[in-house]
């Protein structure tokens, strides 16, 4: 008869154990309701010795965070080349895989650090959220953008997580359906404050001559172009 022998985990497996655990509980309850108890029951390990790898439930929750932010901000980057449509499509699609694939881990970075009292947590956060928007100025060849193009950039980006998560909550719609959709969300809010402002018409003009006819943004192109003011009608 042989007896199993559980297997002693080294510092950094444990750690990471940890943390895989602390991802799936927060994105199923708020952090403040999740305990070390909860974390230790769900790891099968004792509550001292979660202590041991982490001073603090804060502390845990700033080490799922932050694994989960570089991940996913590494998502935006994409080699720059090539019309702006299918560019952005790619990005969409590895970030749909983030979320596809490690779904509590990207509930529990979205809802950022106030329900524990971590601003740690709210600051990784912040800087995935300027990851995607220092790379999609790097695709529009804009350095420092006016402020309505401005917002229009971080608008698609709340619109991109907002679209993740409800999406996750039921997967009722077809990934590959909301990918495109936010593709065409970008230059449909580019188009709409383009109407007003002279510099984000520039930028939308120069995506749309890059666009070949099969492109991301060619359903479009003919019905925004009409939002678009000829030369000299700002004011």
């Amino acid at each position: 008869m042989t007896t199993g022998v559980r297997r002693r985990m080294g510092v950094e497996e444990r750690r990471r154990q940890l943390i895989a655990v602390a991802l799936e509980l927060f994105s199923q309850r708020s952090p403040d309701e999740v305990s070390i108890d909860d974390i230790a029951s769900a790891a099968g390990i004792s509550r001292p010795l979660v202590y041991h790898y982490f001073p603090g439930k804060n502390s845990l929750y700033e080490a799922a965070v932050r694994i989960a932010a570089e991940e996913l901000a590494g998502r935006f980057a994409e080699p720059r080349g090539g019309p702006l449509g299918a560019r952005l499509l790619r990005v969409m699609r590895r970030y749909f895989d983030f979320v596809s694939e490690h779904g509590p881990g990207f509930a529990a970075l979205l809802r950022g650090g106030s329900a524990v009292g971590s601003p740690q947590a709210d600051a990784m956060i912040d800087h995935v959220r300027q990851r995607a928007y220092a790379e999609l100025l790097v695709h529009l060849d804009v350095e420092t953008p006016g402020p309505r193009l401005a917002l229009v950039i971080r608008s698609w980006v709340g619109l991109a997580e907002t679209t993740a998560l409800t999406w996750l909550d039921g997967r009722t719609l077809p990934r590959e359906e909301l990918e495109l959709q936010l593709v065409h969300a970008f230059l449909a809010l580019a188009a709409v404050t383009a109407a007003t402002d002279a510099e984000t018409a520039g930028v939308v003009r120069a995506v749309l001559d890059q666009e070949p006819p099969d492109g991301p943004f060619a359903q479009l192109a003919a019905s925004l172009d009409t939002l678009l003011p000829r030369d000299g009608q700002y004011r």
